[in-house]
């Protein structure tokens, strides 16, 4: 008899990258010896883990499987009418960014000379009318199959808000994936959110407060180690977004390690930190060749690379690691978060 093993799944936000997440995923339901207890996302990740519980209410592992495939490719039918495009030879050269892209330059310049308020006063997101199309957040509410949470940034307190699967709404994914120079604030209950990546990219707690099992598995998309110092304004704005959206996942995951080594080591009762482990599946291989602006490449070629590359890792990963699910860590957290070492 095959054994089954629990996780939990933390999903970093990063546009279109997210479509590695979506690989990642496909591969771990296709699996029947992996069981998701609990997804915590933000951004991208959020998505994922909405248009997952939706169609778990209303089918299996296939059904979710399926509703995660028809949003990435709904994102990029709605991808294909925004001037944002790639110029014909950097497809010529097989090139995925858009740093040459006059649509990318030209908002990205916008975007840092206007805000939104003045550029988008209608605050159009085609993304927020797919995701209503989606996915019936009331069916989310009621998902018992999966524990679900959504990180967003509240802009005037600069803390973090965690929705739970009990509060989804579309606005709630929608603040979660809210970059400031892009979108105007959501407002919910009388306060404005932004992006979660900036306080949570994704927040790990309520994994370890909410769900029963040990193992937390990490989606991470955006890199940590670069080899090459960026010397550019682009490389630098790029390297600038990586370490940015790292950094609250970084300092959580090292607080974690810490106090499991000082108090856990001396027998103290440290609770939900105790056991908890963690695991991790990067597109670092994959995503350090891409620039920031290849997070606004919606052409269904570039998702379904991400989505492939997702698969093979997380293929590779069961394979190295599937064992180790509930009996050790397999993140490294010194050499991967603490130290100037390449990640292993």
């Amino acid at each position: 008899m095959t054994e089954t093993k629990r996780i939990d799944l933390a999903l970093q936000g990063g546009g279109s990258h997210g479509a590695f997440t979506w690989g990642v995923m496909d591969r771990l339901l296709e699996d029947p010896r992996i069981e998701i207890e609990g997804i915590s996302g933000t951004s991208a990740g959020a998505m994922n883990g909405v248009v997952m519980a939706d169609a778990l209410t209303r089918g299996d592992r296939d059904t979710a499987r399926q509703a995660l495939h028809d949003f990435w490719e709904a994102v990029s039918h709605a991808g294909r009418s925004s001037p944002i495009q790639r110029t014909p030879l950097d497809k010529l050269m097989g090139n995925w960014s858009l740093d040459h892209s006059p649509g990318y330059i030209a908002m990205d310049l916008m975007s840092r000379l206007v805000s939104p308020y003045q550029l988008n006063p209608f605050d159009l997101n085609p993304l927020r009318d797919i995701v209503s199309e989606r996915v019936d957040f009331e069916r989310v509410r009621h998902c018992e199959d999966l524990k679900l949470f959504v990180t967003a940034t509240n802009v005037r307190s600069g803390k973090q808000r965690i929705f739970t699967r009990e509060e989804m709404s579309l606005d709630a994914v929608m603040a979660s994936a809210c970059l400031p120079t892009v979108f105007k604030a959501v407002e919910i209950d009388g306060e404005a959110y932004w992006d979660g990546g900036y306080m949570g990219n994704p927040s790990l707690m309520p994994l370890m407060e909410h769900c029963g099992t040990r193992d937390i598995m990490i989606v991470q998309i955006n890199p940590i180690y670069r080899e090459e110092l960026p010397t550019n304004a682009a490389a630098i704005m790029n390297r600038l977004n990586e370490i940015t959206f790292n950094a609250a996942l970084i300092k959580e995951v090292r607080m974690i390690a810490m106090v499991q080594r000082l108090l856990g080591d001396h027998g103290v009762d440290i609770g939900c930190f105790g056991g908890t482990l963690f695991h991790r599946i990067a597109g670092d291989e994959t995503l350090c060749k891409l620039s920031v602006s290849s997070k606004l490449n919606s052409e269904w070629p570039f998702l379904c690379h991400l989505r492939d590359e997702g698969r093979r890792t997380a293929e590779k990963w069961l394979v190295e690691n599937f064992e180790d699910l509930g009996q050790r860590s397999t993140l490294d957290v010194e050499s991967v978060y603490q130290d100037t070492e390449t990640p292993r």
